[in-house]
């Protein structure tokens, strides 16, 4: 169905999209490659917020370069828009500059696309297909595509650890397990989340920044802080507004006069509270689920980036609330210590929850494993 000359030209509007992964969010990363007479005549990639979609960037690109677009071949990596946003539909740009053909990654599961963009092309006489290197576009955009899907972000839990498995010793050191090119490598993936996640635990050990570092980046993710009882000091790291974004701390049931005079506190930091307690116990604790539900509908957040503690990852997993996990595993062995996370003794082996490998990867010195919550899991909800 696609030929040698197709599989490249996306490639290219996957590189294309590629170049959004930092400055897209909430949209989605998309590039789009125009072709006429086997020529790249335009390139595009989705902007800011607002801007220009990858099509209208495309387009643009051709006229400057002085090429007659009517006639070309759009390759791009996700279903053109057909609604008004921010900015008018991809659609009727496509069709007014007199495209021939479409060829596209994926469908667009934004309910206010999902195939009624193709649709609209293949109605004005455009020539349409789908599915064109449908994983690498989808593997790009997966937060947004799991969002619009389940009305969740896609959850990411980062973890650096050593062979045995320990992230930090007893004494609570843990800098440096990994080498510096594991934790460059680690911003990168900061810098592609919406927000980076981290508990009050590890505020208090390690004093973390929680921004993005030594990646060239055009924002900062949102800062979220689990915090419980609003414990986090004054002077935390995290609360600073010089670090470039913002921050949101969520708690439990915490006493209202402390609660408002928190808020006050915190307020001039430019730091937002949210009390989202979980009422399922009288433990006063964050319920999680709900926190990521308000990242998704308030906030629109499609990738969240979780860097904590032994015992947040263990609620976490334990409240099924992570996709992917993210480790790096330094060629050392560390003993006793905090393990990867805080999960409860299983007593059969049918209990378990498996993942599934995607991408393993040495990075300087340290492996890169990623996996994915397996289809075939058995969740275990365990209080």
């Amino acid at each position: 169905m696609y030929s040698t000359q197709d599989h490249t030209y996306m490639s290219l509007a996957l590189a294309e999209a590629k170049k959004a992964l930092f400055i897209s969010n909430p949209n989605p990363r998309v590039g789009c490659v125009l072709v006429k007479n086997n020529e790249v005549i335009g390139l595009g990639h989705t902007q800011a917020v607002g801007s220009h979609h990858a099509e209208i960037q495309a387009l643009e690109d051709a006229c400057k370069k002085g090429f007659d677009v009517a006639g070309a071949t759009a390759y791009v990596t996700l279903e053109p828009c057909c609604h008004h946003g921010r900015t008018p539909p991809c659609t009727d740009s496509l069709i007014n500059a007199k495209i021939a053909k479409v060829i596209a990654a994926t469908e667009d599961p934004n309910p206010l696309v999902a195939g009624k963009g193709l649709e609209t092309l293949r109605q004005a006489g455009i020539d349409v297909r789908c599915g064109l290197l449908e994983r690498e576009s989808t593997e790009l955009n997966i937060g947004f595509i799991h969002r619009m899907r389940t009305g969740m972000p896609w959850v990411r839990m980062k973890i650096a650890a050593s062979l045995d498995g320990t992230t930090a010793l007893n004494n609570g050191i843990s800098q440096w397990i990994t080498s510096a090119e594991a934790r460059h490598d680690g911003h990168h993936w900061r810098a592609r989340a919406c927000c980076v996640l981290t508990g009050i635990g590890t505020v208090k050990e390690d004093n973390p920044q929680m921004n993005v570092r030594d990646i060239d980046t055009p924002r900062q993710p949102i800062r979220v802080l689990i915090d419980s009882f609003l414990e986090v000091p004054a002077d935390s790291k995290i609360l600073d507004e010089s670090l470039g974004g913002h921050t949101i701390i969520f708690c439990g049931a915490v006493e209202p006069t402390r609660l408002s005079e928190m808020e006050k506190t915190l307020k001039a930091k430019n730091v937002s509270v949210v009390q989202l307690p979980d009422l399922s116990n009288d433990k006063g604790k964050v319920d999680l689920q709900a926190v990521l539900k308000h990242l998704a509908e308030k906030l629109h957040i499609n990738e969240v980036h979780i860097e904590a503690g032994f015992k947040l990852n263990g609620s976490l997993l334990r409240e099924n609330c992570v996709n992917e996990l993210l480790l790096y595993i330094a060629p050392t062995l560390l003993g006793p210590g905090a393990g990867l996370a805080n999960l409860p003794e299983l007593t059969n082996l049918d209990q378990t929850t498996r993942w599934e490998f995607v991408d393993q990867t040495l990075v300087g010195d340290d492996l890169r494993l990623r996996l994915y919550l397996s289809s075939q899991k058995n969740p275990q909800k365990v209080d």
